[in-house]
């Protein structure tokens, strides 16, 4: 069996030419990695061969966002919705026989816990559960960041398959509010109209109870990303009254943020918004449209009524390092106090 080395990328270019070549998820974009760099984590790329030296084929890569811990602990090492991994025929330099999607991550694993003092690398594949069966080495993460439950559209289906696959009532909605003169569903496209949609998320997360980042990580999300990070707003008398924040790859569109304020509600803007982004996604040849996660709220019942499915992704897992039993029982602890102490 051929063995596998893990060797680090620097530069953007072949990276996200990688991630796209091998169907990965946005946030193991260049860019990604960049905006959490410049909000306390570093990040780091590593390409997977099979073999050994520069010529050797990817098959696989894995964008690695590390987090210094406070004390003696070490590090945290995360990589959202990785590690990337070949799949079809779309890397054609790849070997016949693909390895075992658990080799690829105990490869990173291994270079990972050694090249530096590592309490974890906890990984969140963009894969299915039970397609991503991992070695004993693993654990199910205590504090997961992503969640595994989700619902992905299939943008290569028509859009009349996909609006049969709707509940009644978002079909009804999504015809009704199309039809409003009021609204009008344009992209965002400077950082002034960002703000403005930023407007309407601080007012959502008040009357939904979440928290937000500070503006300027919304800010390097849609400038760092650029291309990558599309977001269209519903306008109503010339201002937003709903937006949807994106993060696309070349087979993937993923949700990242969204809002919309009181008169958004009354017309109903989000669900002609999203459909216009569907759409969208699929039209410039996209195949998967990610809702970004279920959490059984209300976001949640409104996400559901778009497909008659659910997904369930592989999840969060954790190999462990020196340290680990106080990461992950101890600190998440740590972290509910202090977020009982803000919320009063």
């Amino acid at each position: 069996m051929t063995s596998l080395t893990v060797t680090p990328c620097t530069d953007r270019a072949e990276w996200d030419a990688t991630v796209e070549r091998l169907g990965g998820h946005p946030l193991q974009l260049w860019g990604w990695g960049d905006v959490k760099s410049a909000h306390r984590w570093s990040a780091e790329r590593v390409l997977v061969r099979s073999g050994a030296g520069a010529d050797a084929p990817v098959v696989g890569a894995c964008q690695l966002l590390t987090r210094t811990l406070p004390g003696p602990i070490g590090d945290f090492v995360y990589a959202p919705r990785g590690p990337v991994l070949a799949r079809d025929a779309e890397a054609p330099e790849r070997p016949a026989a693909a390895p075992a999607p658990s080799a690829v991550a105990d490869a990173v694993a291994d270079y990972v816990h050694g090249s530096r003092r590592a309490v974890a690398l906890s990984v969140e594949p963009d894969e299915d559960a039970g397609a991503f069966a991992l070695t004993p080495r693993w654990r199910r993460a205590e504090t997961p960041v992503l969640p595994a439950r989700t619902l992905i559209l299939d943008l290569r289906r028509s859009e009349e398959e996909l609006l049969a696959d709707m509940s009644k009532k978002h079909r009804q909605y999504i015809r009704k509010s199309g039809r409003e003169d009021a609204l009008q569903i344009r992209p965002v496209e400077t950082l002034e109209q960002l703000d403005a949609c930023l407007e309407v998320y601080r007012e959502t997360s008040e009357r939904a109870d979440f928290g937000l980042h500070e503006d300027s990580y919304y800010q390097d999300v849609f400038t760092m990303l650029g291309d990558d990070a599309p977001v269209w707003a519903a306008y109503a008398e010339g201002r937003p009254v709903a937006f949807l924040f994106m993060a696309k790859s070349r087979r993937t569109a993923f949700e990242l943020y969204g809002g919309m304020d009181e008169t958004g509600q009354r017309l109903r803007a989000n669900y002609a918004l999203k459909w216009h982004v569907i759409r969208l996604m699929k039209s410039i040849g996209i195949e998967r449209y990610d809702f970004g996660g279920l959490i059984n709220d209300g976001v949640t019942t409104f996400k559901t009524g778009f497909a008659s499915h659910e997904n369930l992704l592989a999840g969060s897992w954790d190999r462990p390092g020196p340290g680990y039993a106080l990461w992950s029982k101890g600190l998440p602890l740590a972290k509910r106090a202090v977020r009982a102490l803000r919320r009063r």
